[in-house]
């Protein structure tokens, strides 16, 4: 394994989304209860993480009172659009056939069960930020700055056109959201260039997971999940 990791150094930041992407795809096709569906999930994410990033995980928040903060403040960002003009996401510009529609993906039959709603906060708040953060802030710019070797650009020290690249990826990645991930990508980018540390970014965006996972279990807002 350490002579794959060593041949291909994108791995880390790669294999986990990459499973991560799949699984959202295919795992809701899956003839199985909420429950197992949930479960699967979140253990091969998990083995994937073990196998592939434990080095790369980076656990360490310098700078983590102004992570919270901010990322509250995106929460407040993702929701506002919609508390303030209720119609909002029926536009034709967040409803259509490229982008979907904001229906979430959660079963009916697994909002009332705790243990589905469980695994899915903790997907949510522990696994997802560590993916994405990883590869959005941590692999892609570094990746589009210098596809030969990544690894000679410095965490948060990417070009304003990987800046920009990545936060419309990021955006596009959200669907029927991507203004609001739009939004989201700028100020994680940002947080990026400004602490250089992947932790802080893990951070700020799992509070962010954190507010609005608990806004769709106290709203029942289950087009955010």
């Amino acid at each position: 394994m350490n002579r794959l990791l060593q041949r291909h150094p994108s791995l880390p930041y790669v294999a986990p989304f990459a499973a991560f992407v799949v699984l959202l795809v295919l795992a809701p096709r899956l003839p199985v209860e909420p429950r197992v569906e949930g479960i699967l999930r979140v253990s091969l994410l998990l083995a994937v993480l073990w196998v592939f990033s434990p080095l790369v995980i980076e656990w360490r928040a310098p700078n983590w009172l102004f992570s919270i903060l901010l990322g509250v403040g995106v929460f407040l960002l993702w929701i506002a659009p919609d508390v303030i003009f209720p119609t909002w996401r029926g536009h034709w510009l967040f409803s259509n056939g490229l982008t979907g529609r904001a229906e979430g993906t959660m079963p009916v039959d697994g909002r009332s069960d705790p243990v589905v709603l469980v695994l899915r906060a903790a997907r949510a708040v522990v696994l997802v930020p560590i993916i994405e953060e990883s590869f959005w802030r941590g692999w892609l710019p570094r990746w589009i700055d210098n596809m030969d070797d990544f690894r000679k650009v410095p965490l948060g020290a990417y070009s304003t056109l990987a800046f920009w690249v990545t936060a419309a990826l990021f955006a596009v990645e959200h669907g029927s959201m991507w203004d609001v991930g739009l939004v989201a990508g700028l100020a994680y980018n940002w947080w990026m260039r400004r602490t250089k540390s992947l932790g802080d970014l893990m951070l700020t965006h799992a509070v962010t997971n954190a507010c609005l996972s608990a806004y769709v279990l106290i709203e029942g807002r289950w087009e955010y999940w």
